[in-house]
């Protein structure tokens, strides 16, 4: 059969469009290069051809997996060729592929299983999700590993390569730990997780990934536990720390370059009751862009706060939780205001990003670098903005206090609840109140919420019982909430995007600053001069379709007004 005449008679491709790929086909069938120059999709392909060659599309989503059928196929062949059992049906097994024309295989796996298969066609990227997801990420590599091993032995596993006699052994064992690895890697990357948990257990060995703020466990196969020590190990070479210590907590950082991106891992190891939990934080520099309308402000934060990283001097605080977004903030507003005739200098810990234009300096605590003492040095070096990675202790507070009078533009971060709470938390770190409230020009809260997946949201009409009591009256006509479909893994979320709240220091709080007034009283005067919470901003992208009233309620459930 003519793969392009069948797709041209099915009104798929032009004659055109068909020369076009035909001329450009060197080693790929037509209908390959059709999908992938974005011509037709590939479920149109697959229902094309398997109308020709007699073979039925399914939807995997829509498909039960029996198990026990599945365990009775060999696992190494079904990870090569991506094939997945489905059922039995008629004295044959169905097959999923997502290739009509690899019938070696399809014979292969046949011989080797002792089935006779009837094969169904299916989207690619489903088969190799639910693949991983029933058979666990690296689980042809487990298999390797263990026929390699043998099941008798119960030793650290690259120590007893170290001893291996055979050379070859030695560096087949050791490739395979790393393709493990690699794959976790990649797995994570695929699913754009932002950290991956690695945590022993009594009996066995938990992988999570943190996706869209949410850990989600990671399917693996349960003899990855037997090779548990080796991963660690592997992950340590990898950070260039000791091997050898295993009872000191150790930090460490992997730099990779996966299909062209530049990916920068951060590693924490700490010893746990059943061995060594680690957690990698991944960087995707390749992903990150530093542009204040990328952060997603609305008009009523973005203005107020465009004016505050343009004043001649100042503190301008962001605060939130671990993993808010507060980085990607301050890296953005410096890109905004970066010039030839300014002096951005940068003191974090650790240097997450490096930019061009702004000269930025790694703190090492060990040796004595810390912000105070960075920062003292900075002051020296004639800048004219600079950023404190975090303001974590009196002496920090002191110094940045201190640029800021002497004329300097200055950024840092807090970890406080909300903004009010900023200004109690550097009294409470030993700042007098006055000097607080001369130098903080304005506090930046923020969180991220998980956007509602654009494929497959749901309108509904809203009843009082489906949103809380601070919500806004009376209810809108119609909300969105999440359904779950393949493209968002069944989460009904895709991405997040930031909620905020801007709070700009005015002379009613700066004098309750001098009083040592309460977060609650400087916020409740706020709220009487305009502020706008977290949970306002939240409801303001339910009510755009953004989001859920769910997600806004869960992330912000200390910001009632």
């Amino acid at each position: 059969m003519d793969i392009g005449d069948v797709l041209m008679d099915r009104g798929l491709l032009s004659l055109p469009e068909l020369e076009t790929l035909r001329a450009q086909a060197s080693g790929k069938r037509v209908d390959q290069l059709a999908v992938e120059q974005g011509m037709l999709t590939e479920e149109q392909a697959l229902r094309a051809l398997g109308d020709e060659l007699g073979m039925r599309f399914v939807e995997l989503n829509d498909f039960p997996i029996d198990r026990e059928l599945l365990a009775k196929f060999p696992t190494t062949a079904i990870f090569r060729h991506s094939l997945l059992p489905l059922r039995r049906n008629n004295g044959r097994v169905e097959i999923a592929t997502a290739d009509p024309f690899d019938l070696e295989a399809l014979d292969e796996l046949s011989s080797l299983s002792g089935f006779r298969l009837e094969p169904v066609l299916t989207r690619r990227d489903d088969l190799v999700r639910l693949i991983k997801e029933h058979l666990g990420v690296g689980g042809d590599t487990i298999n390797e590993l263990v026929a390699q091993r043998g099941d008798d032995v119960d030793a650290d596993y690259l120590a007893e390569v170290a001893r291996a006699d055979s050379e070859l052994a030695q560096q087949a064992q050791a490739a395979s730990v790393i393709r493990l690895v690699n794959e976790l890697l990649l797995e994570a990357l695929a699913q754009q997780a932002s950290d991956v948990h690695v945590e022993p257990a009594d009996k066995g060995l938990m992988i999570r990934y943190r996706v869209d703020g949410l850990l989600r466990v990671q399917p693996v196969p349960q003899e990855i536990h037997q090779f548990y020590k080796a991963i660690i190990t592997r992950l340590k070479i990898m950070a260039r720390l000791n091997i050898a210590e295993k009872r000191l907590p150790q930090d460490g950082r992997i730099e990779l370059r996966v299909a062209g991106r530049e990916i920068d891992v951060r590693m924490s190891i700490i010893p746990m009751l059943h061995g060594e939990g680690v957690v990698l934080r991944i960087l995707d520099k390749g992903r990150m862009v530093f542009n204040l309308a990328n952060v997603g402000m609305p008009d009523m934060i973005k203005i107020p706060f465009y004016e505050l990283i343009n004043m001649p001097h100042g503190i301008v605080l962001v605060t939130g939780p671990t993993g808010s977004g507060k980085s990607t903030t301050l890296y953005s507003a410096l890109n905004e205001i970066k010039d030839p005739t300014l002096k951005i200098i940068t003191i974090e810990d650790p240097v997450e990003y490096q930019m061009a234009g702004i000269n930025q300096i790694q703190v090492h605590t060990k040796i004595g670098m810390t912000f105070a003492a960075g920062l003292r040095s900075i002051l020296r070096h004639d800048p004219d903005v600079i950023l404190i990675g975090e303001i974590r202790d009196y002496e920090t507070a002191e110094s940045a206090i201190q640029a800021s009078l002497t004329g300097h533009l200055v950024f840092s971060t807090l970890h406080t609840n909300d903004a009010a709470s900023a200004f109690t938390r550097l009294i409470d770190m030993g700042v007098e109140p006055y000097l607080c409230a001369s130098t903080v020009e304005g506090v930046l809260a923020q969180r991220l919420v998980r956007r509602l997946c654009p494929k497959c949201k749901v309108p509904y009409r809203p009843g009082d019982e489906d949103v809380p009591n601070d919500f806004l009256r009376p209810l809108p006509e119609t909300l969105f909430k999440p359904a779950g479909c393949r493209d968002c893994r069944e989460t009904g979320y895709s991405g997040r995007v930031g909620i905020f709240e801007m709070m700009r220091t005015d002379d009613a709080i700066r004098q309750l600053c001098i009083e040592r007034a309460s977060s609650t009283q400087i916020r409740h005067v706020a709220l009487k001069h305009g502020l706008i919470t977290l949970r306002q901003c939240g409801y303001d992208l339910v009510l755009k379709g953004t989001t859920s009233v769910e997600e806004v309620a869960r992330i912000t459930k200390g910001d009632l007004g």
